[in-house]
């Protein structure tokens, strides 16, 4: 990497001039860094606002679940099994998804060679237990903290690599050449520098740059269970010409509030209260008896939130699990109460004398209780007998499940679309390599624990093309600035304008609190054509209105200022999505009802804005993308690419491999 200083029509900045610079310092990126250095191409450079921030770092679940193939015992599993597996989720492409499950043995066993603590057996299986929408046993876990072991595994080792870490950057704009084919480099803040105006602003002139920036948590901040320093800079790349993919599609569910973490698995499997409040604490009551014909089925909800956690507008009917997230829903965000759960009491209904009633449980969870010794006492006492680890992870957050109520929501937890990648992972622009939760590799539905798996298989992809196609040095300089001038003016004015926008008070946390609020009304589990019309409109002005309306109380802000025109951007963009997709027809599907006037009401005494169908199934088919051009969205609807058939013949494919040729566009 090489540091120089130029100057641009008065603004002194530095560049950096490298082959490949990776952003962001998740799982993904840090294995992208790893994996580059790896092939052979040493000239790489991770930038990161943060080592200790975004999602892989400070988020997990009752045990957090990695997604690969199965490695133990005698249930038959084959690459193109996992793959179909994948591919069946819908509007998901065969080719990745045959990627995905061709590689995800040897991502796998890199984490365990660094030293991520997955279990296996005293003859060397790994178990494995089934998770969301999986048919066989392939999940397995490292505990509640899987991907920030492997954040510190991975980290360990590009350390021990040697590779350039710059922390305290923050992107605000992708460069790309004149005709917009293919990405240049980037234009970055210097977060340590914010007060230096010969300092603030940091060029990157790169031949590739891999993009692990994560999913757009922003837009979803005060409903989400994404950690608070994870915000997401889709925008940007949306900015610079990438197209966006399967952006409707969200996973959804019941994660805490105070200390935001999924409440899946054993959480849910010992059948905690759900309590409702109004906003001071008082007037408690549970409240999923009125919806629920029986205690049986109430019970049996929710411990089948345990491994069906995400919502699925498919278990709904018939008093379904997902029932429970409507439920809390329509609590929270309709009625404006507040909704725990407490695991110091089992519920009143189903229970005698404070002791639950074991036989109104289904075979499935009576037996999964049975075979785990917690036929027996409390929620909390459950818990302590199947899963102690799941207590301590709030017990260090100051929560103690033992004598407190935990209060929760109904959250945004992982975006299933993102940006557009080939099965190299690169995106319709050459050159970016969108990899891990920002790139839109999965479809409507995938397995829970499956986007681990691909972040480290598109850090495989990416760093494999990149070495093999893309070993150039960056342009000289320059050639670079006469690229990318106009563009890098149009960023650091924008920021100037900004600056001067500090007036020693801030509205930034009420803008942000706006745009979240929208996105849950608009954009959340509930949806209509006149909710996603309306919050689309509001976006874009915001959008339009944000450097006359801001308010910032110091330069230090100018960072977060940025993020929200990311975030605004990012939002007009997704629901303007949401609102194509149901001018097309699209119904419910996936982690979202969409309101159908002449569709049935999940239960009986729910108020008619749930009235919902099911989407037809020819939508799983295609896939929705959409390109920002001008301040506005156009939308193109392509089938989905069926799995590859090919015949491996050993020899044949050995030679490919040896010129290089498969290591080329398809």
């Amino acid at each position: 990497m090489r540091e120089e200083r130029v100057n641009v029509k008065g603004y002194s900045l530095r560049v950096y001039s490298v082959n490949t610079v990776v952003v962001g310092s998740g799982a993904a990126g840090l294995s992208a860094a790893d994996r580059v250095h790896s092939f052979g191409q040493k000239d790489v450079v991770l930038i990161t606002e943060n080592l200790l921030w975004g999602t892989s770092r400070n988020t997990g679940s009752d045990k957090q679940t990695y997604y690969k193939l199965t490695l133990a015992g005698d249930v038959r599993d084959s690459i193109y099994d996992l793959a179909r597996t994948l591919f069946e989720g819908g509007s998901m492409d065969g080719d990745i998804a045959l990627v995905e499950a061709a590689l995800s043995a040897r991502a796998f066993f890199r984490l365990v060679e660094l030293g991520v603590p997955f279990p296996h057996s005293v003859y060397g299986e790994y178990v494995g237990y089934k998770t969301d929408h999986d048919p066989k046993q392939r999940a397995t876990s490292a505990g509640p903290l899987t991907s920030q072991y492997m954040c510190e595994k991975l980290l360990e080792e590009v350390k021990r690599k040697g590779i350039k870490i710059l922390e305290g950057y923050q992107v605000i704009g992708i460069l790309t050449d004149r005709e917009k084919r293919k990405v240049v480099g980037l234009i970055a803040l210097d977060l340590k520098n914010l007060d230096n105006r010969d300092n603030r602003y940091v060029l990157f002139n790169a031949t590739n740059v891999i993009y692990t920036t994560g999913g757009p948590a922003g837009m979803f901040y005060y409903h989400s269970v994404y950690p608070t320093t994870q915000f997401g800079s889709t925008g940007i790349a949306f900015e610079a010409g990438i197209w966006g993919k399967n952006l409707t599609e969200w996973q959804f569910g019941i994660a805490s509030k105070k200390f935001r973490w999924n409440l899946s698995g054993t959480y849910q499997q010992v059948i905690p209260r759900y309590v409702s409040t109004d906003q001071n604490g008082n007037d408690e009551r549970e409240f999923l008896k009125d919806y629920f014909p029986d205690p049986s089925s109430m019970l049996n909800a929710v411990f089948l939130k345990g491994y069906q956690w995400p919502f699925d507008v498919r278990k709904v009917e018939n008093y379904g699990s997902s029932l429970v997230d409507i439920l809390v829903f329509y609590e929270t965000v309709i009625r404006g109460r507040r909704v725990w759960l407490d695991f110091t009491r089992n519920p009143e209904w189903g229970s005698k004398d404070g002791e639950l009633d074991f036989s109104l449980l289904s075979k499935e969870a009576y037996e999964y209780l049975k075979k785990s010794g917690a036929l027996f006492g409390r929620p909390i006492d459950r818990l302590k007998k199947m899963n102690q680890p799941a207590i301590d992870v709030y017990r260090t957050h100051g929560i103690d499940l033992e004598r407190e109520y935990l209060e929760i929501s109904v959250c945004a937890q992982h975006n299933n679309g993102g940006l557009h990648g080939n099965i190299w992972w690169e995106s319709n622009l050459e050159h970016f390599f969108p990899v891990g939760e920002v790139n839109g590799t999965h479809g409507v539905y995938r397995p829970g624990g499956s986007a681990l798996n691909s972040g480290q298989v598109g850090a495989i992809r990416a760093a494999q093309f990149v070495v093999k196609n893309y070993s150039q040095d960056p342009k000289n300089i320059e050639e670079f600035l006469s690229e990318v001038e106009e563009q890098v003016l149009k960023k650091i004015e924008l920021g100037e304008r900004l600056a001067r926008r500090v007036v020693g008070r801030s509205n930034l946390a009420e803008k942000l609190k706006e745009v979240s609020e929208r996105m849950a009304k608009c954009g959340g589990i509930l949806r209509s054509l006149e909710m996603a019309r309306e919050g689309k409109q509001e976006a874009i002005t915001s959008l339009n209105n944000l450097v006359d309306s801001v308010e910032l109380s110091s330069i230090k802000q100018l960072a977060f200022a940025y993020r929200l025109y990311d975030i605004l951007l990012t939002q007009y963009v997704y629901l303007s999505a949401i609102e194509n997709y149901i001018e097309m027809g699209g119904r419910s599907r996936g982690s979202y009802l969409v309101h159908d006037p002449t569709g049935k009401l999940p239960a009986p005494n729910l108020p008619e804005i749930f009235r919902y169908s099911l989407s037809d199934e020819s939508f799983n088919r295609r896939i929705q993308r959409v390109v920002y051009r001008d301040g506005k969205c156009e939308f193109f609807w392509d089938p989905v690419k069926p799995i590859p058939q090919e015949d491996n013949w050993f020899e044949t494919t050995w030679n490919a491999f040896m010129k290089d040729e498969i290591f080329k566009k398809r």
